[in-house]
C-alpha cells in the first residue's frame, strides 16, 4: 500500500477486521471492510471501487502455525485462493477491463526432479498441498492477460511470525537431514515486484523470489539459535514421527 500510495496511485484496500481499518487508512489509502469468501460482499466492494486494476492477496494463515496438521491451518487460504478469486473475477468481469494480479506461491513445491533450480516453466510438484489451488490461479488469471506472481517464503518485518511458535517447540524437524532448499523473498521486494505488475500491467507466471536459495539444514539451525531455542530434531522422509503431546521431538 504505501508504495503504491507514495507513487500517486489511488488505493482502496480490504479487510476482514473492523479494527485494521485504522492501520489501512494511516498508510494512505481507502479501508473497506470485505468477506473474500462472500460473492455478494466481493461484487458490492469492487463495484464502488471501480477498479483499474485488481492485486489479490487475500491469504489466512494463522500466526501460531500448527505445521503437523498443515491442510487443516491453510484451509481458509486454499479457499480464499480458489472461491475468493472467482468471487474477484466475477465482479472484475462485470465491469470489463480491469487487470488481474493474484499471488501465488513458488518454494517447495517445485517438481522433484532435473535440479534445484525451476523456473516459472517447470511443473508445480502433483503431491505439494497447494498446487491444486495454484492451478486454479493460473487458469483463472492467465486467460485473462493476467499476472501470477509466485511469492517465495517472506522474510521482513513480521513476515515470518508463524515460524517461531513451531522452532521454539521443535515442532519444525529438518526433515531428511534438511537438505531441501527454500527459495526466499524479502516482504520489500515482493511488494516492489506486485508495484511493478501492477504499472506495467503484466501478464504471466513470474517467481518472485531472491537469488540465494538456502537449505533448511542451514536456515533452520540458525533460526532457532536467533530464537533462543533448541535446535532442531531430525526427521527421515516421509515420517510421523510426532506424539499426543504436540511435538516432534522425543
Amino acid at each position: 500500500m504505501p508504495l503504491l500510495v507514495a507513487r500517486g496511485h489511488e488505493v482502496v484496500a480490504t479487510t476482514t477486521r473492523p479494527e485494521k481499518r485504522a492501520g489501512i487508512e494511516s498508510q494512505g489509502a481507502t479501508a473497506v471492510l470485505m468477506d473474500g469468501l462472500d460473492a455478494a460482499s466481493v461484487g458490492e466492494a469492487v463495484a464502488t471501487a471501480e477498479p483499474e486494476v485488481i492485486v489479490h492477496q487475500m491469504t489466512s494463515i494463522p500466526q501460531n502455525l500448527d505445521v503437523m496438521h498443515p491442510e487443516r491451518e491453510f484451509a481458509t487460504t486454499t479457499r480464499l485462493r480458489t472461491e475468493g478469486l472467482d468471487h474477484l473475477v466475477a465482479a472484475a468481469d462485470s465491469l470489463g477491463g480491469v487487470h488481474l494480479v493474484a499471488q501465488s506461491y513458488a518454494s517447495w513445491n517445485g517438481i522433484r526432479h532435473s535440479g534445484w533450480v525451476k523456473t516459472e516453466a517447470d511443473p508445480l510438484d502433483p503431491e505439494h498441498l497447494a498446487t491444486p489451488s495454484l492451478r486454479h490461479i493460473d487458469d483463472v488469471v492467465l486467460p485473462r492477460g493476467g499476472a501470477v506472481l509466485r511469492y517465495g517464503w517472506l522474510y521482513g518485518p513480521g513476515a515470518s511470525a508463524g515460524l517461531v511458535g513451531p522452532i521454539r517447540k521443535r515442532q519444525f524437524p529438518l526433515v531428511g537431514g534438511g537438505a531441501a532448499h527454500t527459495s526466499w523473498v524479502h516482504v520489500d521486494d515482493a511488494a516492489s515486484a506486485t508495484v511493478l505488475a501492477v504499472e506495467q500491467r503484466a501478464g504471466g507466471v513470474f517467481n518472485i523470489v531472491d537469488d540465494d536459495p538456502a537449505a533448511v539444514s542451514e536456515w533452520l539451525p540458525y533460526l532457532a539459535s536467533r530464537l533462543g531455542a533448541k535446535p532442531p530434531c531430525g526427521c527421515p522422509p516421509g515420517c510421523c514421527a510426532w506424539r499426543a503431546a504436540g511435538s516432534w521431538c522425543g
